[in-house]
């Protein structure tokens, strides 16, 4: 049987590594917690906090190539010049609110 695809999510492995890659960062949060709590090292917490911030980054690059190859290429596929325009609107926008 072949595997199914989310035009949002990809297959359902891309969709696991993503879910699994975020329960790991939740925990590294917690962690982060904890490691305040019990007062250590602003270095060894600001070290933390980078990982964190690498991890989460690499979510949202995989996020972000499944909106390009599935999102983004089917409005493009349809030839709706309006739904072309919304999808590309909506990644100006995400940009946009970066700075």
């Amino acid at each position: 049987m072949a595997e199914s695809t989310s035009p949002k999510t990809g297959t359902p492995d891309a969709k696991a590594a993503k879910i699994n890659r975020l329960n790991r960062i939740a925990g590294q949060v917690r962690g982060l917690a904890q490691m305040i709590d019990d007062d250590r090292y602003c270095m060894d917490i600001l070290h933390q906090m980078q990982a964190v911030k690498s991890a989460l980054a690499k979510v949202e690059t995989q996020v972000l190539k499944d909106h390009a190859a599935c999102c983004v290429a089917e409005a493009i596929a349809s030839g709706d010049e309006a739904d072309q325009r919304e999808k590309f609107e909506e990644l100006v926008d995400l940009f946009a609110k970066r700075r």
